[in-house]
């Protein structure tokens, strides 16, 4: 790649559609060659050989690949510290679109000082959600900690030009006549293929029309399961809330919880590993390695509890509202710190995003802004007789819950309910 071509460096936007970045790269340049880059700062801290997670963005690069020479071009795939690889590469230009992480932001800061003391440009856009940075703020200039008001704020920016495609198709002669470029296999990764099977990357309208009504009840399909997709940027978000304001408020409250949180993270990165509430860092967690153990493989001997953790081992996947039941017990009954359950979804999750499963966590514990009550303890039980009170989803992962070889459960709700907000108070006042 010489300084006569311009790099578009896919990252969370694994799609050739309304991809804001590939659309200004094609636009504004020609010839550009598409890249993809298997981060090995990001890989070597995964544990398993065998994430879903990797195969996933595996198998859709292979699919984008193919598309991509369908056109006259492929996808350059490379393997390794990306400060170090662009040491190497001397294109014209770089153009990648935002990510929000504070690992992403250091390692961007990191490419841009690099390439500019090489003369070479480095521009990022908007893609991953509506609104970023500081456009969704206070009239002051501050950012919002509480979601109502800021979904207020998002609803009452938000016109038209915001949900505007990208026509990247216009441009598709842009991209560089390359050949056929080698592709490695998972094993070159040091990862294996693991047979899993994905959501498909379709828009049930069906299923946004009814969301209000069945999203709460995990025997069903009542939510999109197209969090992975959003995850990856296989679907546009501007097609997302497209079809959400169409069809579902309640569907669209829910993308803009996920970029309240990203804002969040964005403008608080400490929460990454402290409380957005710094009180909250003195609780005394009990932190007991083998009631853990027993929350993480569903043997707690509470039902849907138990159901939502095997399901999220067996297949990467956890309804919401079981996130939120799993997440209260581990903090409030267990008294175990936010921060293991959190790194723990972020071990098995396939949608694993690191702003909303951090905001997800923290609201659970009462840690995070705007989040639950200390004093709110879910209670299993009666969780289950509101969402699951056939008990066809505790039937389908915990079948034996009925048996004398069910687990006994690992503390009793009234005493683990009051133990905790003692905790709590002592610490809290």
């Amino acid at each position: 790649m010489g300084n006569d071509t311009t790099i578009f460096w896919f990252r969370r936007d694994l799609r050739l559609t309304d991809n804001a970045g590939l659309y200004h790269a094609l636009r504004d340049n020609k010839p550009v060659v598409p890249v993809f880059i298997f981060d090995t700062e990001i890989l070597d801290a995964l544990e398993d050989p065998g994430d879903r997670r990797v195969a996933f963005i595996h198998q859709t690069l292979a699919e984008l690949k193919e598309q991509l020479e369908t056109l006259g071009t492929s996808l350059v795939v490379l393997y390794g510290n990306p400060v170090t690889l662009y040491r190497s590469l001397h294109p014209r230009a770089v153009y990648t679109n935002h990510d929000y992480e504070p690992y992403a932001r250091a390692r961007d800061n990191a490419v841009q000082a690099l390439l500019e003391k090489k003369g070479v440009a480095f521009h990022t856009c908007k893609d991953q959600v509506i609104f970023d940075k500081d456009e969704v703020v206070k009239d002051d200039g501050k950012p919002y900690t509480v979601f109502t008001p800021y979904s207020r704020r998002w609803k009452a920016r938000l016109t038209p030009f915001y949900l505007k495609r990208y026509p990247v198709e216009k441009y598709t002669g842009h991209f560089k006549k390359i050949k056929h470029q080698p592709f490695p296999a998972l094993e070159d990764l040091g990862f294996r293929g693991t047979g899993a099977s994905f959501p498909e990357r379709v828009i049930r309208t069906g299923i946004i029309e009814k969301y209000d009504r069945t999203r709460d009840f995990p025997a069903i399909q009542g939510t999109t399961r197209l969090s992975i997709h959003i995850r990856f940027g296989t679907v546009s978000i501007r097609r997302l809330c497209q079809v959400a304001l169409r069809k579902n408020p309640v569907w669209l409250n829910e993308l803009i919880w996920r970029e309240f949180y990203a804002m969040i993270l964005w403008h608080f990165p400490q929460v990454q590993t402290a409380s957005f509430k710094p009180a909250y860092d003195r609780i005394a967690w009990r932190n007991d390695p083998a009631e853990f153990d027993r929350w993480c493989t569903g043997q707690t001997g509470y039902p849907i509890v138990d159901a939502g953790m095997r399901e999220l081992n067996a297949t990467g996947f956890m309804h919401n509202r079981v996130r939120m039941i799993t997440a209260s017990f581990l903090t409030k009954h267990l008294l175990i710190d936010w921060r293991w359950g959190e790194a723990y979804f972020g071990q098995k999750l396939l949608d694993y995003d690191l702003a909303s499963n951090n905001g997800g966590w923290q609201w659970a514990a009462g840690s995070g802004c705007d989040a639950a009550p200390y004093f709110r303890v879910f209670n299993p039980a009666l969780q289950t007789k509101k969402f699951d009170p056939d008990y066809a989803y505790i039937k389908k992962w915990v079948p034996e819950y009925q048996d004398g070889a069910y687990a006994r459960p690992v503390v009793e709700h009234a005493f683990a309910r009051q133990r905790a907000l003692n905790t709590y108070k002592k610490t809290l006042g």
